[in-house]
C-alpha cells in the first residue's frame, strides 16, 4: 500500500527542519512553535531567543511546492513592501539578509513580525466604513502599476479550467455529476454574459485577491495603531477592485445592501469606485464556489484536508453544490445591488 503521508508536498516539513530554517537566517528559536491554521501553506509561530528587528516572536509562512513561481511570491513581497510604504496596514515579510524570500531544504519560505488581533465586527457598520478606507488605499496603491508575473482572476482559471480538472479526475459521484454538469453550465453562461459586460471598458488593478474577514485582524480603535491589519497577500493577483470587497457582505439583500453601502461610504472617501462593477458581485461568488470545490479536491492527499474537511467529497456534498449553483443562477438573475 502506498503511504499518501510521504507523498504530500509537506512530509518532510519536521518541526526541526523549522527550526533549522530560521537558524539558517541567523534567528535563535528558544523552542517554542506552533502550528497556526492554514491548509494551502504551512504558517508557524516561533518564538526567538533574542529579538530581530524588535520581534521577539515571528511567523514562518512555507509556501507550498509548485503553487507559485519564486516570482510570483517575490512580487506577492514587493506589493506588500509598496503597500508599507504608502502607510497602508498590512503585515509583510521582514527582510533577513537582505531578501524577503528564503529557501530551507526545498521550501520556499517568508518570516513576518506576529501581530495579533480578532476578526472586525462587521455589522459594524462605522468598522466596516474604516475597512473601506483601507481597502481604496490598497488599490490606489495597486492600480499604479501591473504585476508582471501574478495571474488574472478570470473566467478560465476559477470555473474552465477547475471543471475540467473535477470531470477528468472524476471527482463527481455519478449519481450526482449529471446534475452538477447541469447547474455547472447554466451558471456559467451567466458569469459569462455578465463578465462580458463592460469588459473593455473594465480596469483590473493588483488586489489582495482573498479579502475575507479571516484576513483582517481588528485592534481596539484606543490602542496604538488601533484599526484593521491585512493579512495574507497569497491569493493577491490582478483583477476587478470589487473582488476585495463582497466577501465582506453577508446576510440578505437588505443586509447586503447596508453592509455594501457602509463600505462604499469609506472607499469614496479616498479613491473613486466604479459603481459598474456591482454587477460582478455574484459572477464573482459563483467562480469562488466552483474553484473551491476544485481546490478541496486536489488538495485531498495533503492529509490536513481530509481531517478538516471529512464532508468533501460525499454525493450529500456534491448535491448541496448543485443547490448552491443553482441559488447561484437565481441571484445572477436578480437586480443588481444598488447603495
Amino acid at each position: 500500500m502506498t503511504d499518501t503521508n510521504a507523498l504530500h508536498p509537506y512530509a518532510a516539513l519536521t518541526p526541526d527542519r523549522v527550526m533549522d530554517a530560521l537558524q539558517d537566517l541567523g534567528l535563535w528559536p528558544d523552542g517554542r512553535l506552533l502550528a497556526l491554521s492554514s491548509y494551502e501553506n504551512r504558517v508557524y509561530r516561533a518564538h526567538l531567543d533574542e529579538p530581530v528587528q524588535g520581534n521577539s516572536a515571528v511567523v514562518l509562512k512555507f509556501y507550498r511546492p509548485g503553487r507559485w513561481s519564486r516570482e510570483q511570491i517575490q512580487e506577492e513581497h514587493d506589493f506588500a513592501a509598496e503597500l508599507l510604504a504608502a502607510e497602508v496596514p498590512v503585515v509583510p515579510p521582514m527582510r533577513l539578509n537582505d531578501q524577503t524570500l528564503h529557501t530551507s531544504a526545498g521550501f520556499d519560505f517568508s518570516v513576518s513580525p506576529l501581530r495579533g488581533g480578532r476578526a472586525p465586527e462587521l455589522d459594524d457598520f462605522e468598522v466596516l466604513e474604516w475597512i473601506g478606507r483601507f481597502l481604496a488605499r490598497i488599490h490606489t496603491v495597486g492600480a499604479a502599476k501591473p504585476f508582471a508575473h501574478r495571474p488574472t482572476l478570470d473566467v478560465q482559471t476559477f470555473a474552465l479550467e477547475p471543471a475540467e480538472w473535477l470531470q477528468t479526475h472524476q471527482m463527481i459521484p455519478l449519481e450526482v455529476e449529471r446534475e452538477w454538469r447541469e447547474a455547472f453550465a447554466a451558471a456559467l453562461a451567466l458569469v459569462q454574459e455578465k463578465m462580458a459586460q463592460g469588459a473593455a471598458d473594465r480596469r483590473l488593478i493588483r488586489l489582495h485577491g482573498d479579502c475575507h474577514p479571516g484576513n483582517i485582524l481588528w485592534t481596539p480603535a484606543e490602542l496604538p495603531g488601533g484599526g484593521p491589519h491585512f493579512v495574507d497577500l497569497d491569493d493577491a493577483r490582478m483583477g476587478p477592485a470589487v473582488q476585495d470587497l463582497w466577501m465582506l457582505l453577508s446576510g440578505d439583500r437588505a443586509q447586503r445592501t447596508q453592509q455594501l453601502s457602509a463600505l462604499l461610504e469609506g472607499y469614496e472617501q479616498v479613491r473613486d469606485f466604479d459603481r459598474s462593477e456591482l454587477n460582478l458581485i455574484e459572477p464573482l461568488r459563483t467562480l469562488r464556489l466552483i474553484h473551491y470545490s476544485a481546490w478541496l479536491a486536489r488538495r485531498w492527499q495533503d492529509p490536513i484536508f481530509p481531517v478538516n474537511f471529512p464532508w468533501f467529497g460525499t454525493p450529500d456534498y456534491w448535491r448541496g453544490q448543485v443547490l448552491m449553483l443553482q441559488e447561484q443562477v437565481e441571484q445572477m438573475q436578480e437586480a443588481t445591488l444598488v447603495v
